[in-house]
């Protein structure tokens, strides 16, 4: 019970943190899936949303590659 609270605060605190930062100027692309890593420790909604947004991490670093490489072949 204590140890689900834990995970509970410390998860909720990083999450809420990270959407704040998402208007704010900070690592909300940090603080949000550390926080749903926490969180997913207990609860399966909070992986759903971890492995979204792995995904939508993974197309953007992709979509970054690609930009990063065209930018060098053009110069």
């Amino acid at each position: 019970m204590i140890k689900k609270a834990v995970i509970t605060l410390v998860g909720a605190s990083l999450t809420l943190a990270g959407a704040l930062l998402i208007v704010l100027p900070g690592p909300a692309w940090l603080l949000l899936p550390i926080g749903l890593a926490i969180l997913s420790l207990e609860y399966p909604w909070a992986r759903h949303w971890l492995k979204k947004s792995q995904v939508h991490l993974s197309q953007t670093a992709r979509w970054l590659d690609r930009k990063l490489l065209l930018r060098r072949l053009n110069k």
